[in-house]
């Protein structure tokens, strides 16, 4: 009796798993269908010689290709009101495209740091004491300084839907104080049944510092490159933006955007009223959550149209045109590009703007950050 009972609990055990098994695998298939694939080839070297990696991260309607230098978006693939798949970003063949002078528009698709934007006079104050970084855009310090995140060659390692780039930049690197560590994680997804690009930065610094993290993607929604992004559609969740002087600084102020070109609450096209210089200001985001997107873009011709989440308090918007600079600025003109630049980031030169949100990063509380752009086809 005791073996016969002993028997018939195997079998409902052995059963019970078989059943578990097959429910577990059910389970897991339509998810294995929609993971990502990460492959990586060589993609040539610096000048410095450094060798240079290219990863591409596949994932159901998206494929995203970025390099090691300057932790790149070099392209971003998603499909078109015919499926038709193809890059959303501008950008180069090849690496030399992105070495200065290559072709690629400045900064395309990079990482940037320590600091995104403009510190004004190449100058700030951090407990007492005044650093000096470069002054690489005029009077003012752009993006980092001449040697920012987007001109070095990160570490690498994927990850399940994408791949973790990593850099530490040395105390007094481009004038900057403490030693930084910094990823950004790349990762591709689905936000309610649509493609999704995710890029999460965290950093942490053994001093006092300041820090400023965005990507710098030039976008364009149409299936031709040259085509202006004039007639695009946009809309901003902002009721202020930081007006800026003749070299590109904050005033200091947050102003009102009503009755102004800035005033995008209200979707309409990018060229309804346009600045002289075009646009290439920050806008004040309203309160968010990160669940709900705080911009959207449309292409009325492919009918692509992004999203963008992030929970971050400000969005430089960016979409140049290029009539001489002002009397007496050092603000210097920029080739005009058929796109437009989405950097969820802190406010401009916020280290020498005490209304505005601080940027300073201390030890033993790490930067944490994600900006999430979503890709649907409008009907």
């Amino acid at each position: 009796m005791y073996d016969f009972e002993i028997l018939k609990l195997k079998s409902k055990v052995n059963m019970n798993f078989g059943r578990l098994f097959v429910l577990c695998a059910l389970s897991i298939a339509p998810c294995a269908l929609h993971a990502a694939t990460v492959t990586s080839e060589p993609w040539g070297k610096t000048p410095a010689v450094d060798a240079v990696d290219l990863y591409t991260v596949k994932g159901k309607n998206i494929e995203v290709k970025i390099a090691t230098y300057g932790a790149r978006i070099v392209s971003l693939s998603v499909p078109d009101k015919d499926a038709k798949m193809s890059s959303v970003v501008l950008g180069a063949p090849d690496l030399q495209g992105y070495i200065r002078g290559g072709g690629a528009p400045p900064y395309a698709g990079a990482s940037i740091g320590r600091f995104a934007n403009r510190i004004a006079g190449g100058q700030f104050t951090l407990s007492g004491k005044t650093y000096n970084t470069p002054k690489n855009n005029g009077a003012n310090t752009l993006h980092g300084g001449n040697m920012g995140f987007d001109r070095k060659v990160w570490s690498a390692k994927p990850t399940k839907d994408g791949v973790l780039m990593s850099l530490t930049s040395p105390d007094g690197e481009m004038g900057f104080p403490g030693n930084l560590t910094i990823s950004v994680d790349f990762e591709v997804k689905q936000q309610h049944g649509s493609p999704a690009l995710s890029i999460t930065y965290t950093a942490s610094t053994d001093q006092p510092t300041v820090i400023n993290l965005t990507n710098h993607s030039y976008f364009n929604l149409s299936n031709d490159p040259s085509t202006p992004v004039w007639d695009d559609i946009a809309r901003i969740d902002a009721d202020k933006y930081t007006p800026v002087n003749v070299n590109a600084i904050p005033t200091g102020t947050n102003d009102s955007v009503e009755g102004t070109p800035f005033d995008f609450r209200t979707a309409h096209a990018i060229g309804q009223s346009v600045p002289d210089r075009g646009y290439d200001h920050n806008w004040v985001l309203n309160p968010h959550k990160a669940s709900a997107p705080v911009a959207e873009i449309s292409d009325p011709n492919s009918k692509r149209d992004v999203q963008i989440f992030t929970d971050q308090p400000g969005l430089q918007f960016y979409a140049p045109k290029n009539p001489p600079p002002p009397p007496n600025s050092n603000f210097r003109p920029r080739p005009a590009t058929n796109a437009f630049t989405l950097e969820t980031q802190h406010f401009p030169d916020s280290p020498n703007q005490p209304g505005f949100p601080p940027t300073t990063l201390g030890p033993g509380k790490p930067f944490h950050s994600t900006t999430t752009f979503v890709f649907t086809v409008k009907k």
